[in-house]
């Protein structure tokens, strides 16, 4: 595999700010089917769609799940998760209940990434479960985090939503996302078996190298054309054998 299309293998191409429409999602599967990512993430309703339009190519449709919040019930969550691997979805991005994280209910925490790790895995799914680093900030809650997921058997750990905006000290709401101490953390807190996910904030060339250096099977993106047309300049030999799928 060359340089350009191992890079491309590591984006999950993001599709879920709440404004975009069906024509987006249609504009945004094509970016991903150009470029040969390792996949898309989209909203639930947009599943059977997403399958559709990437029929025929080797990108995965994933799904995101309680999304961005995390609040809804494990039940709904579940029902969810199993909504969208019926309808399509081979990979499962869920966010946990950040308020019981914080709260130290570990127990509800425990049986919440239980239930969707055996959800999913029934569904012949894989499932990532994003902690919302720029809430969930204590190291001692990300190990701990992290030792629940190798527990659980969940398949991937990760960071951020994206959307998990804190109020900066000049009254604005941003976001950090996916940091390198975080993903380095993260990385030495799970298990063998556990694969590790950027999310947030990795909008250039540089920025995806170092998350993939940290250790990340996958991260998460939209800035993905810029990224690997980038990609394609610092790398050209390897840009000539990319072809796009039809």
């Amino acid at each position: 595999m060359n340089k350009v299309t191992e890079l491309a293998k590591l984006i999950d191409h993001s599709i879920l700010h709440p404004t975009m429409t069906d024509q987006d999602l249609r504009r945004e599967c094509e970016v991903a089917r150009k470029y040969d990512v390792a996949s898309v993430c989209v909203k639930p309703y947009a599943v059977k769609q997403a399958v559709t339009l990437l029929k025929g190519t080797d990108v995965m449709v994933g799904c995101v799940i309680g999304f961005p919040a995390g609040n809804s019930a494990i039940e709904v969550k579940v029902i969810e998760a199993e909504t969208a691997c019926n309808d399509g979805a081979v990979e499962i991005d869920m966010v946990i209940n950040i308020g019981k994280a914080l709260g130290g209910d570990w127990e509800y925490v425990e049986n919440e990434i239980s239930a969707l790790t055996n959800a999913c895995h029934r569904n012949g799914a894989i499932l990532k479960v994003i902690f919302e680093t720029d809430f969930v900030t204590r190291e001692a809650d990300i190990i701990r985090l992290c030792q629940i997921c190798t527990q659980a058997g969940a398949d991937y750990v990760k960071t951020s939503s994206g959307y998990g905006f804190v109020k900066q000290p000049n009254g604005d709401y941003n976001y950090r996302g996916a940091t390198i101490p975080v993903l380095e953390l993260m990385k030495k807190s799970v298990g063998q078996k556990v694969k590790l996910k950027a999310a947030g904030g990795v909008r250039n060339l540089d920025q995806l190298l170092a998350v993939q250096a940290a250790g990340c099977s996958r991260c998460g993106a939209t800035a993905t054309a810029a990224i690997l047309e980038d990609a394609k300049k610092r790398w050209p030999a390897s840009s000539r054998s990319i072809q796009p799928q039809g």
